[in-house]
């Protein structure tokens, strides 16, 4: 059980960074989400079924995703579409797109086929359980996508791209056009949100075009969550809360699911405490942020 909350959480938790990227980075509120993480998912299932290597699998899923964001942000640079429809658009043409790659199916079953889990665990056997192998192959993925992420951030285009969700005029200034950041950054970010689907996919054992029903609340909750535990401004500290929230979202929601029924509470419910999550976080972060300035809440 505890293992199961550890590798789903990691698993979201690239899902987590992605949405980090968009909404704290570039400050630019992204729904292609929604679609980006089932395409990885189908991406990835239409793949393995079709014979391919899991690593190429996916490689597919994540460039599937980059392309999400590409559709996404060219929509909203070149049509000067706000970024909120811009992501809605592109979610709902997703999902016709998400079932034609599955060959007109709302799922796909990834039954004895051989996915990057279990070929982790092949290798693990004898020496440690399957559940422990998955829990460290997450763990060490997602360490690297962190990582990659803090090196990332620290190059002259990662720090112009925090300058671009902090002061837009100002990068304009600079002779940078922000079009091309936000291209770059909203590809980059959903292609995380793909790679997490293709994980998903995976680890459930299905790929189907509804799993990214609520992903960008899941995302939102996590990144929030992850500010009410750790209250710093370096990036590594920024990207490993993100990491921390998306494992205590997905413990909170495992107690609400499991123990819920004390209160009445049932599945259906799961969605309004990850709202309500998210909404006590904002207000936490905001009071925190007036009691720092030394004012008072109006």
């Amino acid at each position: 059980m505890l293992e199961g909350i550890f590798v789903e959480g990691l698993i979201y938790a690239i899902m987590a960074l992605g949405v980090f990227f968009t909404f704290r980075i570039l400050d630019f509120p992204d729904l292609t989400v929604d679609g980006s993480f089932p395409m990885g998912a189908v991406i990835m299932a239409t793949s393995l079924t079709g014979g391919m290597n899991p690593v190429t699998g996916l490689l597919l899923a994540f460039a599937g995703g980059v392309l999400a964001g590409f559709v996404t942000a060219a929509i909203h640079n070149r049509l000067k579409v706000p970024h909120l429809l811009a992501g809605i658009l592109t979610m709902t043409m997703l999902y016709s797109v998400n079932i034609r790659i599955l060959d007109n199916r709302a799922n796909l079953p990834l039954l004895r086929v051989d996915t990057i889990i279990t070929h982790v665990t092949a290798a693990a056997r004898g020496v440690i359980p399957a559940e422990w192998a998955s829990l460290i192959f997450f763990a060490l993925v997602v360490l690297a996508v962190k990582f990659a992420l803090d090196l990332f951030f620290h190059t002259d285009m990662g720090l112009v791209f925090g300058a671009l969700g902090n002061n837009e005029q100002m990068v304009r200034v600079q002779g940078v056009n922000p079009a091309t950041l936000k291209l770059i950054g909203v590809g980059l970010s959903n292609g995380l949100v793909a790679l997490s689907g293709a994980f998903a996919a995976q680890y459930q054992g299905f790929a189907d075009v509804n799993l990214g029903q609520g992903i960008v609340v899941s995302g939102l909750a996590s990144v929030m969550l992850g500010e009410f535990i750790i209250k710093s401004n370096r990036i590594g500290m920024l990207t490993l809360r993100v990491i921390l929230g998306a494992i205590l979202f997905k413990a909170i929601m495992y107690l609400g699911r499991f123990y819920g029924y004390y209160i009445n509470m049932t599945p259906n419910d799961l969605k309004l405490i990850a709202g309500i999550l998210i909404i006590a976080s904002l207000a936490v972060t905001n009071y925190r942020r007036i009691r720092g300035k030394g004012g008072t809440a109006a």
